[in-house]
């Protein structure tokens, strides 16, 4: 690993040196949480090849060295825990030293809790919700003075499909993401006046290691064995995409004057929220006149 590869929150800042290769814009500067692997690391590898500069933070960044040697001058790895915030708001400020400012902030680190509700320990739902819910959250307090008082940027949350509706041994792992989009939605509405844009970017399901390296299992309750088992086979029939595709919609996004407050990735995603959403509406309108006698 090279030298550029890793800073921390006393490095000095470097100087940052020219973009090379076409560009009709002027380079961006992109903080990017969970940048080692999955889909954070094609985010990174996206927002680089576009010519822009990419402070990209995790708790190991190991993997992310070949980026500091092919990218140097453009891109720095910061070590960093998200749910530590202290550290977050130290690392931000670091990141805007670095290159001079910030632009677009994409909070995707993130792990995943697999069990049904009655299973879950207090100590895995707290530590699930720390980097889930809080990290989004702590980097999200750190970065928006700044682009407030710029008067310009764009943060976006990579939350899930899963928040859509509650499922099955994924119920905490969504409640973590729900939790996150109701927060998105309130700062959307408050930083869009200082030309903030905020957007709930919900993908699919894409080949990541979600659910292997940041996967916490609980320990399983043979009642629900029968569940599992319809479960797992259910889920044998999913195929994953390839995180690349979502980084190039999410370079596109970015380059919107006016982007959406909510998105989603991917089409199978896309086609179960919109029969969720239509299921629902189905069920409020059944039962519109016991909700009307409610007042």
């Amino acid at each position: 690993m090279t030298t550029a590869t890793v800073a921390d929150a006393t490095t000095p800042a470097t100087e940052p040196t020219a973009v090379t290769g076409p560009t009709d814009r002027e380079p961006r500067v992109w903080f990017i949480t969970g940048a080692s692997r999955g889909l954070g690391r094609a985010f990174t590898e996206a927002a680089l090849a576009a010519g822009d500069r990419v402070v990209g933070v995790a708790r190991d960044v190991a993997p992310l060295g070949d980026l500091a040697a092919e990218y140097e001058g453009r891109f720095v790895a910061l070590p960093l825990d998200v749910a530590d915030r202290g550290a977050v708001f130290r690392t931000v400020a670091r990141a805007i030293a670095t290159f001079g400012g910030l632009d677009v902030v994409v909070n995707n680190a993130g792990v995943s809790l697999i069990g049904m509700v009655e299973e879950v320990t207090e100590e895995q739902v707290r530590a699930h919700f720390d980097v889930n819910f809080f990290g989004a959250l702590w980097v999200t307090q750190a970065a928006a003075p700044y682009l407030r008082e710029q008067g310009s940027g764009h943060i976006l949350q990579i939350g899930s499909m899963g928040s859509a509706v509650g499922f099955a041994s994924t119920g905490l792992y969504g409640a973590g993401k729900a939790a996150l989009e109701n927060v998105t939605g309130a700062l959307a509405m408050e930083l869009a006046a200082f030309g903030v844009h905020v957007t709930l970017v919900q993908p699919g399901g894409y080949e990541t290691a979600l659910f292997t390296h940041g996967l916490t299992m609980t320990t399983e309750n043979e009642a629900y064995a029968p569940l599992r088992a319809e479960l797992a086979e259910m889920w044998a029939e999913s195929k994953d995409a390839d995180p690349a595709r979502a980084a190039a919609v999410l370079l596109r996004l970015v380059d919107l004057p006016e982007p959406p407050r909510r998105i989603i990735l991917g089409g199978a995603a896309y086609d179960m929220i919109a029969e969720l959403d239509r299921a629902r509406r189905e069920e409020y309108d059944r039962w519109e006149a016991m909700s009307r006698d409610g007042d």
